[in-house]
């Protein structure tokens, strides 16, 4: 089973990190200062664990109205297992509920627009390219 939960210690908040090194960074080519920013301390963070294992992460912030949803990944072993899901649903419960936001907003990498799609986010931008890959602006008006 998959647990997802805000983040509330520095073993989290690490283990969160990890995990985007492997996605972002090692997977991805993402340059680390582009990843690791200065948002980080701000940001509210999610871990994914299934067994006691750390297997996703995101995190949010409030901009313009809106939960911003960002640096959403997931292992690649366990891609495919609703992990992803179990994230974004978590991380949309804590903008409903503790940020009182009407809506959530993310940058998709392009690949990953339709799995954003099954959740309700709808595009609304053109493509534009952040750390060397293409995305475009998605939202969702809860």
């Amino acid at each position: 089973m998959i647990e997802v939960k805000v983040v509330t210690t520095k073993e989290e908040l690490d283990q969160a990190f990890t995990v985007r090194k492997i996605v972002f960074i090692d997977e991805q080519n993402v340059p680390e200062d582009l990843e690791i920013d200065d948002l980080e301390s701000t940001s509210i963070h999610f871990l994914a664990k299934k067994d006691d294992q750390a297997v996703g992460a995101g995190r949010v912030r409030e901009l313009e109205g809106y939960g911003k949803i960002e640096r959403i990944c997931v292992l690649k072993e366990m891609r495919g297992q609703q992990v992803g899901v179990a994230i974004m649903n978590c991380i949309e419960q804590y903008i409903q509920s503790n940020m009182k936001l009407p809506a959530g907003k993310l940058e998709a990498q392009v690949h990953a627009i339709p799995f954003y799609e099954k959740l309700g986010y709808e595009v609304c931008s053109e493509e534009f390219m952040d750390a060397g890959i293409p995305h475009r602006m998605m939202k969702k008006v809860f």
